[in-house]
């Protein structure tokens, strides 16, 4: 490898670097290239991880969410800015503002190298809740066109995202790459044996938005503990302040009633794994592929999700229908790893939640089955290693 290879990786928030992207920045650095790392505003903490992996941070103007034409000048400045002081060859983004953004500051700072990571399409391609969202997204869509459009590659994590983004000529098929979602640390999230208790814990670790189920989740909780008593159901997550965010009353409630054991945030998940016999997210969010599904997969736990873009490809095929019990569906789709159930069915999910409760034994058979399509597909160095080749990074 050349020397004056270096990479800018530019993300929404600090902690994303090191949580979401620290085993792909490290995977960059261990081949000799010059890492930065940029996102909003400092964090002490997060440049301390960086610069332990030996990547330079530099904090800029950019917010998660929301369009601001004041605030994005800022962010195209900044990063504009950043580029003509670092000169980076290769720019790779994530995450809607930094692939808008930073492709837009790339191409004026004539930088060849640039890619983008799309990790799932969010509220922008959801259909519209109100007049404010349509105009928002119709917005975000076109800028998304003039983001992407002197990439070399645009990564995916799952192939509806792939397919509609080609379809809808945001990228060409030439250009668009699919990983095996976001990858998932094998060894870190060892294989862990069952607990022993008692009752059948279920457990669910979000963001608390609508759109990934919390209320289903909650709700079937509350049909599940009406007839089963040793079934519980554990909460991970902070609240958010996006529009479609858990309200602090509501959640409140749902303690107070007994319906959930909520936890909140948690910066180490796995002693939650460890401890759950069956993860859930029932999510109808326009997911990449959602990361702790992948965790709780590598950790051995048998999963239940719905038949949304990435998140039915975590749920290995050939799936069964299988009659249920639920009134508002007729059947479950069970593969070898998991349930996949109707999307904003509290029925469907109820109905998986009583399989699993009725049939124990296929929590340690499908929960085997989680670990094993984790190591097949899901490893992320193997994921790691296929966006090294694509952005020119080789041994």
């Amino acid at each position: 490898m050349k020397d004056e290879i270096s990479c800018l990786i530019i993300g929404a928030l600090p902690g994303s670097l090191t949580n979401f992207r620290g085993s792909l920045i490290k995977a960059i650095a261990a081949k000799g290239a010059k890492v930065y790392a940029a996102a909003n505003g400092g964090d002490a903490y997060i440049e301390t991880k960086l610069l332990e992996m030996g990547v330079e941070y530099y904090p800029i103007r950019i917010k998660r969410a929301g369009v601001n034409p004041l605030v994005d000048l800022f962010t195209i400045a900044d990063l504009i800015n950043l580029m003509r002081r670092v000169k980076p060859s290769i720019v790779l983004s994530y995450t809607i503002k930094p692939i808008i953004y930073g492709g837009l500051a790339a191409r004026i700072c004539g930088v060849k190298n640039i890619f983008s990571m799309i990790e799932g399409l969010g509220h922008v391609f959801m259909p519209y809740e109100s007049l404010s969202h349509a105009l928002s997204s119709i917005v975000a869509r076109w800028l998304y066109r003039v983001g992407l459009l002197s990439c070399k590659r645009v990564f995916f994590l799952n192939p509806d995202d792939l397919n509609q983004f080609v379809q809808e000529r945001y990228v060409s098929k030439q250009k668009a790459i699919l990983l095996n979602g976001i990858g998932v640390d094998l060894q870190y999230y060892a294989k862990e044996e069952l607990p022993e208790s008692s009752c059948v814990r279920f457990l669910m670790i979000t963001r608390l938005l609508r759109d990934k189920g919390v209320r289903e989740y909650v709700e079937a909780a509350r049909i599940v503990r009406t007839t089963y008593q040793n079934a519980e159901f554990v909460l991970a997550g902070d609240l958010d302040d996006n529009p479609s965010s858990i309200g602090k009353e509501e959640l409140d409630l749902w303690q107070e009633e007994g319906i959930i054991n909520y936890v909140g945030h948690v910066d180490d998940v796995r002693p939650l794994f460890r401890n759950c016999h069956v993860y859930v997210l029932p999510s109808f969010y326009r997911e990449g592929t959602p990361r702790t599904v992948l965790e709780a997969m590598s950790s051995g736990r048998a999963i239940i999700t719905t038949d949304m873009p990435g998140c039915r490809e975590t749920i290995k095929k050939p799936l069964t229908e299988v009659t249920c019990k639920a009134e508002e569906v007729n059947s479950l789709k069970i593969g070898s790893n998991g349930i996949m159930i109707s999307v904003k069915s509290v029925g469907s999910l109820v109905s998986a939640i009583l399989f699993f409760l009725e049939h124990t034994d296929q929590i340690v058979a499908m929960g085997k089955k989680s670990r094993d399509y984790a190591e097949e597909r899901y490893n992320i160095h193997e994921v790691n290693s296929v966006i090294l080749k694509e952005i020119g990074i080789k041994n």
